[in-house]
Order: structure tokens, then C-alpha cells, then sequence
């Protein structure tokens, strides 16, 4: 068995690592950049070293430099998790090549799937149904073109090198395909220095299905069933589940015998997933299921097939890794109960998914279920990686109480000050689809505005704090008395309501008490402007007393063009003084791994330009200003 592991990654999957190699006896060593210095998976691992700074490309993905950390420490093994370096087969390769454990596939296995045009024709040598599409040589926008036209619409361009939903585009129309080809290629290059694309035909019905395996060096291969990601939003998966709901035991021998042969094809060893488009337009059939890649490492959402099978998928991989055997058979291992996972991220759905940082001043996660997570309390959510607070694993015994947990759950999230999604997440629980079993990849865009319109407060909650507010600004006389009652007023038979700034917007809220014995003084604004922090059905609210000076902000209205996140302008399209039309784009910013454009509030001139290409901008920097045309 492996005595220490480096474990090559962050965040919460460092630390799940951490925690069942601590419980086998294994020590382990973290890596750090300037970012994580502070972070939880440093603080839990029995050794840590730093790898450099914040930006991944100069920490988490410099290969040599992990590799160094592994030797100067004594480490035995490196385990990539999943991300940065786990899917690189030039890393696992060097690792080997360096005398070290690698806690993953063979180097050849992940070339063989990491091309998803060549692991397309693979699988269909091995028997393994493929979506019909084209991955062929030619990359010619002329015969792109045409095979899109000879495949039918809509059709998927997808980035042969990709992963994580980055460098794919729906297709609906041949006007719409010359722009999607072109954007496709360069998220693709930026993202996997790779620009080369396959085409599929796009299935009007889908659902993402998986299915987990494990090989290991004595030429053993076990599923360990299937999980439905069919939730997702932009390509990456949002709920995960298992088992499949609608999945048959016919249907699941199938497509896990399937599975099975495609780990065989590549002599797998170690986790690894083979992820299944299904078209579910007439429920799943084992017809109409097909091979879509193969994930050549463990998967964010192993826990629910954990939960079901009560397997611990990182000893498997410390113990294959080791030489050992697979510990169970194929006939010893079942489905007990149903899991559902979902993905807990600092971001606002209601302000289109904007990435949000800062410190978690305030941070309660349920105690009920089973949470994965890489940060706590005082924690700080850095914009150099991916946004997720935390996973939230449930685990019942059918698949509506584990639905019903799930939404419990996901409302008792607080954070504070950074947003999150947990309102969101609750939504799911409550959508007519996903409790009916009918959903498709496309579902949460469907009904993506009702599922981001900004949470509401209940009286109840309003009430509460502007009772807070009272005694946070009251005082009293000798006599009991209340004075100073600054931003309050009375209403009708001595009761009492108060102006406050609920997220920034003055809402007026009641009193929920008799103050007609209190003295009250002329209404004002407060002096006191201390903000709470209120938290409801997983939505979190600021409220602390209104006051009626001008903030002096700038908006949309007076044209200002403003970061509504920290990051990286990654294009910009205009230059000081140019025209510009109404929900012109005029930049790009890149933060979180997320892209979001910035545009003009109304037709008018570019003036005070202060963005350029690979600068680094803060929240709410004035990037630009659009002065508007005569008339305006």
C-alpha cells in the first residue's frame, strides 16, 4: 500500500482525498498557490508546499513543479483528482517516468480518450453505439459546412479536445453555423490549445447518462452502475442522481455491458466513467442510447454512486494504484436506495450565473446529509478557479424522499456575503420535469427565467428585520421610553414600520409589535447603516437601514460600463469614440471560467475607454462610458 500521496489538486476534492487516506493509514501531502495559502486542504493534509501563484497556469498546471514537490517530500504516489492535470496524458507519463505512483489510467488509456473524434472510432470498433456526426480530418469551414448540412439540424459542434461543456455549440439553422464554428474553435483553443472540432447530431431529447467503472492491473473491469446528469446548465452539470430514473434492468444491463467493453477497448485501470447521450423521447431504450466520451478519472459526482453502493471509490483507487485487485466482483456489487448530488456554487442565478468572491463571513451548511467542500467560515472564494462552496450529497431510500431532503437541504444553506445558488438548486427539487423523470439537458434553460427571478422576502422576514433594525437604533429614557427613533414611522393604531434597503433597493417593511407607548420623533433617515445578513429557503438578503443621501454610484442610466465581477478583459470590441447601437457587444470579460459580455446600454459614443486585452479589472471599475447620441 502507497505510505504517502501528493494529491495534485484543491479545493473539496483534495480534501475527500485527504480524508479516506487519513482513514487508511496514508499520509498525505497538499499543494498550494498564493491564492490557497490559508486554504482547508492545507490546513488537513500532514505536509503542504507551495507551488506558485494564484493563476493555475503558473501553479496547479505546471506539471514539473508537482512532480518536485512529490520528491522534495518523500511522496510515493500522486493522485490528480479530477481537473488541472487528471486528464493529461503527457503529466501522468511524466510522473511515471519520474519513479512515482500514478493514482489514475494508464498514460496510453487517457490518449485514446482524451481525442473525442478517435475515442468515437474506437468505441464503434468495439462495438459500443455512437451518435451518428462527423469526425473526420477535413477542417475546412467549406466541409464542416457541409456535413452539418448532410447530418441535418440542429447539430452539435464540439471541441475534440474538450471537456466541461467548454467548446461546444448548439446549431439550429445553416445562417447560424460559420459564427458558432468560429467561437467554438476559439473558446476551444483558448481553453485546450486545440482549436480541431467534431460534429454529432443533436438529440431532441436528451438525457446525460453515465455509467461508473473501475479496471484494475489483472485485467478485472466492474460497473458500478449508472448516475443521470441530465440537469445541466450550458453543458455542465448542475443535479446528478442515482440511479437513472426510467431506467429498466434490461436497459441498464445494456448499457453497462456496453461500458464495460469500452474500459476493455482501452485496457483501463483505475475510476474512470463513460458518459452516454440518451434520446428519451419515448423513455430509455437501449436502442437509443449512445457512446458520447469517456472521463479517464474520478467524477465530480462519484459520491451518489457511493451512497448506492456503499463502495469508497478513492480506497479503490489508492488500493488499485497499489497492485491490489478490484475488492468486489461484479456480482457483489447493488443499488441500495437513491442519491441525488447537487452542485453548490458561489454565483448569482439571478443576475445571469455571475461568479461572486469575497470572504464567507458567514457560512452554515446542512448537517443532514453528506457535504463535500473545500472551504468554511472566513474561507475566501477566490476568482482564479472554479466557484463551487460545496457538494450536497443526499442518500433515501426511493428516489422522492431523496428529492424532498434535497430541497430541505439546499433552504437551509446560508452564506453571506457571497452569493450562492442554493434558491436555485431548491428549484429544481420543485420542478414539474425533474419530479416526473421527464427531464432533458435542456430543461433548465427552458424554464430558466422562472428559475432565476430574483427571490422574494416574506413579511415574516421583513418583519424580523426591521425589528432588528429597532433595537439597533433605539434608546430609551429613565422612564422606558423609547427615543431616537430615527426611520421609523407610525402607522395607523400605534404600530410602527421602517424604511430599509433590501439588497440595495428601499423596500418598506412592518413592526410586528404594539409601540404605542413609545415616544416618536420626527421621520429621517438612520444614522446607524449596520447590514444583516437574513437568510430564507436558501436565498440570502441584505437589509440594513435606508438613508437618503445619494451613493453617487454610476449605472447603466448616466451609460457607465461597469465589471459586474473581478476578472480578465479576453476581447474587446470597440476603441474610444466609436459609434456604437444598442446591445452592441463592446468586451469580454473572463473570470471563474466563466465568459460574460459587457454591452451598450443605448446608441451613443464610446468615451473614457479604460479596458484593454489581458488586463485584470475589480468589481465595478469603470470600464467605459457611453455618452449618448443627440436626442437620447
Amino acid at each position: 500500500m502507497i505510505a504517502k500521496l501528493l494529491i495534485a489538486n484543491r479545493g473539496e476534492i483534495a480534501c475527500r482525498i485527504i480524508r479516506t487516506a487519513r482513514a487508511m493509514g496514508v499520509a498525505t501531502v497538499a499543494v498550494y498557490s498564493d491564492a490557497d495559502a490559508k486554504a482547508l486542504h492545507v490546513r488537513m493534509a500532514d505536509e503542504a508546499v507551495h507551488i506558485g501563484p494564484s493563476p493555475a497556469a503558473e501553479s496547479y498546471l505546471v506539471g514539473e513543479k508537482i512532480i518536485a514537490a512529490a520528491q522534495a517530500t518523500g511522496a510515493e504516489a500522486i493522485h490528480p483528482g479530477y481537473g488541472f492535470l487528471s486528464e493529461n496524458a503527457g503529466f501522468a507519463q511524466a510522473v511515471i517516468d519520474a519513479g512515482l505512483i500514478w493514482v489514475g489510467p494508464k498514460p496510453a488509456s487517457i490518449s485514446a480518450m482524451g481525442l473525442k473524434d478517435a475515442a468515437k472510432k474506437l468505441m464503434r470498433e468495439a462495438g459500443v453505439p455512437v451518435t451518428p456526426g462527423y469526425e473526420g480530418e477535413d477542417q475546412s469551414v467549406e466541409r464542416l459546412t457541409a456535413e452539418a448540412d448532410k447530418i441535418g439540424y440542429p447539430v452539435l459542434i464540439k471541441a475534440v479536445a474538450g471537456g466541461g461543456g467548454k467548446g461546444m455549440r448548439k446549431v439550429d439553422a445553416p445562417a447560424d453555423f460559420a459564427a458558432a464554428l468560429e467561437s467554438c474553435r476559439r473558446e476551444a483553443k483558448a481553453s485546450f490549445s486545440n482549436d480541431e472540432v467534431l460534429l454529432e447530431k443533436w438529440i431532441t431529447s436528451p438525457r446525460h447518462i453515465e455509467v461508473q467503472v473501475f479496471g484494475d492491473s489483472h485485467g478485472n473491469v466492474v460497473h458500478l452502475f449508472e448516475r443521470d446528469c441530465s440537469l445541466q446548465r450550458r453543458h455542465q452539470k448542475v443535479i446528478e442522481e442515482a440511479p437513472a430514473p426510467g431506467m429498466d434492468e434490461a436497459t441498464r444491463e445494456a448499457i453497462c455491458a456496453a461500458a464495460v467493453r469500452a474500459a476493455k477497448a482501452v485496457d483501463y485501470e483505475g475510476a474512470g466513467t463513460i458518459e452516454f447521450i440518451a434520446d428519451a423521447s419515448e423513455g430509455l431504450r437501449a436502442d437509443r442510447i449512445f457512446f458520447m466520451e469517456m472521463n479517464t478519472r474520478l467524477q465530480v459526482e462519484h459520491p451518489v454512486t457511493e451512497e448506492i453502493t456503499g463502495v469508497d471509490l478513492v480506497e479503490w483507487q489508492l488500493r488499485v494504484a497499489s497492485g491490489e485487485p478490484i475488492p468486489l466482483k461484479q456480482e457483489e456489487l447493488s443499488i441500495n436506495g437513491w442519491a441525488i448530488e447537487a452542485r453548490l456554487y458561489a454565483e448569482d442565478p439571478a443576475k445571469g450565473f455571475l461568479p461572486s468572491t469575497g470572504t464567507l463571513q458567514m457560512l452554515d451548511l446542512p448537517r443532514s446529509c453528506r457535504i463535500e467542500t473545500g472551504v468554511q467560515e472566513g474561507s475566501e472564494v477566490s476568482p482564479f478557479y472554479d466557484p463551487m462552496i460545496a457538494k450536497i450529497v443526499v442518500h433515501e431510500e426511493g428516489r422522492e424522499g431523496a428529492i424532498a431532503a434535497m430541497d430541505s437541504a439546499c433552504r437551509a444553506v446560508a452564506a453571506w456575503p457571497v452569493k450562492h445558488n442554493a434558491w436555485f438548486l431548491s428549484r429544481l427539487m420543485q420542478m414539474d420535469e425533474y419530479i416526473a423523470a421527464t427531464m432533458t439537458t435542456g430543461s433548465i434553460g427552458d424554464h430558466l427565467d422562472g428559475l432565476t427571478a430574483e427571490p422574494v422576502p416574506s413579511q415574516e422576514l421583513l418583519a424580523a428585520a426591521a425589528n432588528d433594525a429597532f433595537f439597533a437604533n433605539v434608546s430609551w429614557d429613565d422612564t422606558d421610553r423609547a427615543k431616537g427613533l430615527a426611520g421609523f414611522r407610525l402607522n395607523g393604531a400605534a404600530r410602527c414600520g421602517a424604511s430599509l434597503l433590501l439588497d440595495g433597493e428601499r423596500v418598506e417593511a412592518p413592526l410586528d409589535f404594539d409601540l404605542s407607548d413609545a415616544f416618536f420623533g420626527a421621520e429621517h433617515s438612520w444614522w446607524n447603516t449596520a447590514s444583516n445578513a437574513y437568510t430564507e429557503n436558501g436565498a440570502a438578503f441584505t437589509v440594513k437601514p435606508y438613508r437618503s443621501e445619494g451613493t453617487g454610484h454610476h449605472s447603466a442610466a448616466d451609460g457607465a460600463i461597469l465589471a459586474p465581477m473581478p476578472g480578465k478583459v479576453i476581447a474587446l470590441d470597440v476603441a474610444e469614440g466609436d459609434s456604437v447601437i444598442e446591445g452592441q457587444r463592446l468586451m469580454v470579460l473572463e473570470a471563474m471560467k466563466m465568459e460574460h459580455a459587457l454591452t451598450a446600454p443605448f446608441a451613443g459614443t464610446v468615451r473614457d475607454l479604460a479596458a484593454s486585452v489581458g488586463g485584470q479589472v475589480e468589481v465595478e471599475a469603470m470600464l467605459a462610458r457611453i455618452e449618448a447620441e443627440e436626442g437620447e
